[in-house]
């Protein structure tokens, strides 16, 4: 996962350590914010969030912690989207799962969840702030469209290959 694959929705910095004035670290956020202003949605005002702590961590005089949620998640979630759809096709693992009481519809439901999670994302880097109106508005791009045709026609494959018996597998 890259950062720059993506945009940020927020991110929370920690500062540990040496005296730091809020003032300074605020003036520094907002020189990040400007300078990577294309990198940040637009549609949510402040979205960094800073805290300082003046206790010091044991290994040294100072550390920082950023932390961000960033819409290059997608990626991940739809890579792991992916290799559910491969294993689930094959039936791989699930007679361990039915063994301990899960029904074949939990993972159908999960894997709708992690598309639609997919698809969450992906409508948050393409909202932009519509001027007029004040609200957010979305636009919808044919990466997102064609991801969600694939992602039909793997359910019509599973859907397919659960009417036909299959010899489960081990690994």
């Amino acid at each position: 996962m890259k950062a720059e694959d993506g945009k940020y929705l927020s991110a929370s910095l920690g500062y540990r350590g040496a005296q730091l004035s809020s003032q300074e670290i605020d003036d520094q956020v907002q020189q990040v914010q400007q300078k990577l202003e294309e990198d940040f949605v637009k549609w949510i005002p402040n979205n960094i969030k800073s805290s300082i702590i003046n206790v010091p961590p044991n290994e040294s005089v100072i550390s920082g912690t950023f932390v961000a949620n960033t819409t290059s998640m997608k990626s991940v979630f739809q890579r792991i989207a992916t290799q559910f759809a491969k294993m689930y096709k094959r039936k791989a693992f699930l007679h361990w799962y039915k063994g301990e009481g899960m029904d074949e519809m939990e993972f159908q439901e999960a894997d709708k969840n992690l598309r639609d999670l997919v698809t969450e994302y992906q409508d948050k880097q393409d909202a932009v702030v519509d001027v007029q109106g004040g609200g957010q508005e979305e636009e919808h791009h044919d990466d997102e469209e064609q991801h969600n045709e694939e992602q039909n026609d793997n359910n019509e494959e599973q859907q397919q290959d659960e009417e036909q018996p299959q010899e489960q597998e081990e690994f």
